[in-house]
């Protein structure tokens, strides 16, 4: 019942809609209600009282007063942890589905004052930082089971800060999603290359070749990267690796043809990593769509996980 009691309220907890970041919790943001131990102790200082003035004993009366104006410290205490407390950015880096997303979120505090044992909720994941000054970074390990853009749930801040005995929280609902790549194709069979390549084998250092080092550019593949001469020359150095001549690759759709949907986007996925991996240029192209040109490095192997993780859910006609 109390469950249920409290899915009623959140419709009418602040905010109702996302919203952009960053984000400062206020005082119409924050809520404020006894816990367990909380109650308990109400219930204690009300026997106290009763019996204090019963038997007209006014140590105890004192007493139950102090604890009560304690009891009451804590509620203002726990309410000032999050007032002030601002949400700047949400990120994390793309990974494929079934693999945990690590969710960063950057907290930062707006007056300096120390926040002890925050708790932040993203669903059942849970963490707790601390601030002391400044801003704090908390990460999450979020659960993907499917690919495409992951939306965020409501994140829940809250503290029981500095006796228990009250909990004080507050939702922030970015308006923000995540990208979750498909999930690679455990087993695919080997690239489909073009006919002056088939002769070649499909190891990992196809067209590695090096003739000389080059000064690093972005988005060259980071295991080109020369790190005994850069170390000597204080410079990133890249390895120019000659190509095989005709060394391109374009990941066709009707490459997977015969296979249901979702099996024809994970062995796309798995392609493109044995692409870079193997050095090639490799363009892809995909159904109502335009085709991605040839290319290589990190970039140009986000641009086609991004393009077939953003696929429709449903098969194509």
């Amino acid at each position: 019942m109390w469950d249920a009691l409290i899915r009623r309220a959140r419709r009418w907890m602040r905010p109702r809609a996302p919203e952009p970041l960053p984000v400062q919790l206020d005082r119409r943001r924050i809520y404020v209600l006894p816990t367990a131990g909380g109650l308990f102790f109400a219930g204690l200082i009300g026997a106290m009282l009763l019996t204090a003035l019963n038997f007209n004993n006014n140590p105890g009366l004192l007493l139950a007063l102090l604890l009560a104006g304690a009891a009451h410290t804590s509620l203002l205490a726990a309410h000032l942890q999050l007032s002030g407390l601002r949400v700047e950015a949400i990120a994390a880096e793309p990974v494929p589905a079934g693999t945990p997303l690590h969710l960063r979120l950057a907290l930062a505090d707006s007056d300096g004052r120390p926040r002890i044992g925050v708790q932040i909720a993203c669903g059942d994941v849970t963490t707790t930082v601390s601030l002391t000054g400044g801003s704090v970074t908390a990460e999450l390990a979020l659960a993907t089971d499917r690919r495409g853009l992951l939306p965020l749930p409501r994140l829940t801040l809250s503290s029981i800060q500095p006796l228990g005995l009250v909990r004080a929280w507050a939702y922030v609902w970015p308006a923000q999603q995540l990208l979750v790549y498909p999930a690679a194709e455990p087993h695919a069979p080997p690239l489909p290359l073009p006919a002056n390549l088939q002769g070649l084998p499909q190891p990992e250092r196809l067209g590695e070749d090096v003739h000389h080092l080059r000064d690093y550019r972005p988005g060259d593949a980071p295991r080109l990267i020369a790190w005994k001469p850069s170390a000597r020359h204080e410079t990133l150095l890249v390895r120019d690796a000659e190509q095989p001549r005709g060394g391109e690759l374009v990941l066709d759709w009707q490459h997977t043809a015969g296979l249901p949907y979702e099996q024809r986007i994970r062995r796309l996925a798995r392609w493109v990593e044995m692409a870079e991996q193997a050095g090639l240029r490799y363009g892809l192209r995909l159904p109502a769509q335009p085709p991605i040109p040839v290319g290589q490095g990190d970039a140009h192997r986000h641009r086609c996980l991004r393009a077939l993780a953003l696929l429709p859910q449903e098969a194509l006609q």
